[in-house]
């Protein structure tokens, strides 16, 4: 039987979860959901579903749904279908408060439903692959830049763009507290948080090093883990891996091959599996909430060097 499912919101990111929803295999893309009633008229005849303004005119007739709204209306909006019964992908962050996180994940699990957290650089070929390197990493350091834009502004850039790379090495780093968090950044163009830096040190002294820019001039997105016998770089944009290692008395450098996919319809494809079979996502509500809590406390640091 196909999986019925609609996509809330058709902004950049809503249309391209439209368009794979549509071409996969059992799955039946129901409706497009906006309040802009032309957007959902012109995603809808794209992909050949129906359009409507509000999600409870089809919350009956589906299964799941992929929330991707402004994240302001995420814990109402995600509340509701959870407690009709309805599976969710939401995109991050989660919400906007670690209390609404909670509510969530209470929610699900009193209504025996699924919900994952869009954090989408988790199904990048070059993370998925990484972590078959990883040996007990001393110090991770990620990059995430980009040129400025008005999308996306209605939040600081710690849970914009760096919330990405703070799930990523506390997974890389699974099993370890934070143990200290030191951080600088600042408003710049806007009246959020532009650009931020967090030094994240953790329970067996491992450290991590964490920039996000949206005022840089070119965009960038790598991380580099450097391990007791190698460095690994990650090249996020181009999805590259390229490893330094400790090779009889001098050092082997090799870059990694890898299968490219595009990692949204691998995170789609995951969460249609999850539902299927019930199974944990690799990025649950529990992981959402835990990056969402770290996001949180670095902005309330940084807006309190700013007073």
């Amino acid at each position: 039987m196909a999986l019925n499912v609609a996509v809330v919101g058709v902004g950049y990111l809503g249309k391209h979860h439209a368009r794979i929803y549509s071409s996969l295999e059992g799955v039946n893309l129901v409706a497009v959901v906006d309040p802009d009633a032309d957007a959902a008229a012109r995603s809808a005849s794209e992909y050949g579903c129906g359009a409507v303004s509000d999600f409870r005119e089809v919350l009956g007739d589906l299964d799941a749904l992929s929330i991707v709204t402004p994240t302001s209306l995420h814990f109402d909006m995600s509340l509701e279908c959870l407690r009709a019964g309805k599976h969710l992908l939401i995109e991050k962050p989660i919400t906007t408060t670690v209390e609404e996180a909670d509510a969530l994940i209470e929610a699900a699990r009193d209504n025996d439903c699924i919900v994952q957290v869009g954090h989408l650089e988790r199904y990048n070929p070059a993370v998925m692959a990484v972590r078959e390197m990883i040996d007990d990493p001393g110090f991770i350091e990620s990059k995430r830049m980009a040129p400025f834009q008005p999308r996306g502004t209605d939040v600081d850039v710690t849970l914009d763009l760096m919330i990405h790379d703070i799930d990523i090495v506390m997974s890389l780093l699974e099993g370890r507290e934070i143990t200290d968090i030191r951080v600088v950044g600042m408003s710049v163009l806007t009246e959020k948080i532009d650009i931020a830096k967090a030094w994240l040190e953790f329970e067996g002294g491992a450290k991590a090093l964490i920039t996000a820019s949206r005022i840089a001039q070119d965009k960038q997105r790598s991380m580099d883990i450097l391990q007791r016998d190698s460095m690994i770089h990650v090249d996020y944009m181009n999805m590259t891996i390229k490893r330094s290692m400790k090779h009889e008395g001098g050092i082997k450098y090799e870059s990694v091959e890898l299968t490219p996919h595009e990692p949204l319809k691998e995170e789609l494809e995951d969460f249609v599996g999850c539902v299927r079979d019930g199974k944990k996502p690799m990025v649950s509500a529990v992981e959402g909430r835990r990056a969402l809590k770290v996001a949180l406390e670095i902005t309330g640091m940084i807006e309190n060097l700013e007073k």
